[in-house]
């Protein structure tokens, strides 16, 4: 029995020559599509180097206001020494100068000082640091601090 089935053929086209001027093409094209995902992944990177300075000076922040809110529960628990915590007493007296060693270790270039009002309680705090290639930075707090009475 003999194949009745033929299989049918697309007629043959001849191809257009292509214009001299159209070689290479492709290649701009790649070029282009290179230098336009190389822009976007430098564009990237450095959204991640920003959002990672924006990060690290949050962290900055977050442990200065928590050294803060250390010092001022010190002094309200010690309120028969306030006068003790005031920047010209406070390398002398141990709690004070304690926690000036931990913000010192806690933040770059870390310093501060207190100032007390012995009258009115009134107590204010300034923490400052330095990180490198950055302005400083401070956080200033105040309270008024009673003392306490058996």
């Amino acid at each position: 029995m003999a194949n009745t089935h033929r299989r049918r053929t697309p007629p043959h086209r001849p191809q257009r020559p292509q214009p001299a001027r159209a070689h290479g093409f492709a290649m701009i094209e790649a070029l282009i599509a290179i230098l336009i995902f190389s822009l976007a992944t430098l564009g990237l990177l450095g959204l991640q180097v920003s959002m990672s300075r924006a990060q690290t000076s949050a962290k900055y922040r977050a442990d200065a206001a928590y050294l803060a809110n250390e010092l001022v529960g010190t002094v309200w628990a010690d309120s028969a020494n306030v006068n003790s915590y005031a920047a010209a007493n406070c390398a002398g007296y141990t709690p004070c100068s304690e926690w000036l060693k931990r913000v010192a270790a806690a933040l770059p270039a870390g310093a501060a000082s207190a100032t007390v009002d012995t009258n009115s309680g009134a107590m204010s705090l300034e923490i400052r640091w330095q990180v490198p290639n950055e302005s400083a930075h401070r956080l200033i707090t105040a309270t008024s601090i009673n003392p306490n009475t058996p």
